[in-house]
């Protein structure tokens, strides 16, 4: 039995066009960006562990859910193909969605939690418990910042709770980032010393860019803080992965993921 986790995949769940201040703060808003929606795929012991889920096709697709959910302006979200894209990306790498045995999510906003409807009923969600508490909550705050009780509001989730810091799977550790939303977590990923060691701190929205880690610049998202209150949380992630050798990597930076997407496949082979 190993004590980490033996392969990591990187799904592209879809693209968001949006503004560089959403990722930026103060970042000019004429500056447009395609971005990635992430997934990461971790085999561990007892199965593959999902971090993640994009989005809910359903509130993109039908036209009466689009005009209520995704009005375009400047924002729009784009799909990877015509069906599920949780299916069709792990399709790609040969999985199903049969062969998840747990998900964890970052937080609940509509582009990380939105997939949650695959896995009702039948596998463990971790989250933190701030989040979901927060995103359940009886006022119409969490949805004016993109946190659809749509996604996650079904009594069938199997939610793991957590307040704090939390192993959730051998080699997967889940640690508070609060600030962009009030529950963010970001994940320190252990390899296991069959696939060599070592590992990756994955920021997610705690930090979506590259420049955001560099120059601790303050993400443009944040909810109930200052924005230097997610310049701390870079600073926690970056203190975990100096201490650890790891790579710290951004959440959707559109030129880092793709680029480690293709790595990860080479080192990680199926």
């Amino acid at each position: 039995m190993g004590s980490g986790v033996r392969r990591i995949v990187l799904l592209t769940l879809g693209w968001e066009v949006l503004p560089k201040s959403v990722s930026v703060h103060g970042a000019p808003s004429d500056i447009e960006m395609r971005e990635p929606v992430p997934g990461v795929l971790l085999e561990v012991d007892g199965g593959w562990v999902l971090l993640d889920t994009g989005f809910n096709t359903a509130l993109i697709r039908d036209p009466a859910l689009a005009r209520r959910f995704h009005p375009g302006g400047a924002y729009a979200s784009v799909l990877p193909g015509p069906g599920e894209p949780l299916e069709e990306t792990l399709a790609e790498v040969g999985l199903e969605l049969a062969d998840i045995h747990a998900v964890a999510v970052s937080h609940l906003h509509l582009d990380h939690a939105g997939g949650l409807k695959h896995f009702a009923g039948r596998v463990p969600v971790h989250a933190q418990r701030t989040e979901v508490e927060y995103g359940l909550s009886n006022h119409p705050e969490p949805e004016k910042h993109a946190i659809y009780r749509v996604d996650f509001d079904d009594p069938r989730i199997d939610w793991r709770l957590a307040d704090g810091e939390v192993e959730i799977a051998p080699g997967v550790t889940a640690v508070p980032t609060p600030g962009h939303t009030p529950g963010h977590q970001s994940f320190v990923v252990d390899l296991d010393e069959s696939v060599g060691g070592g590992g990756f701190v994955f920021a997610f929205d705690a930090a979506d860019l590259t420049e955001n880690i560099e120059h601790e610049l303050p993400v443009g998202g944040f909810i109930d803080v200052e924005p230097e209150a997610t310049v701390e949380q870079i600073r926690k992630l970056k203190a975990i992965a100096a201490a650890k050798g790891y790579s710290l990597i951004p959440g959707h930076d559109p030129v880092v993921w793709p680029a480690l997407t293709t790595e990860f496949a080479a080192r990680f082979p199926a």
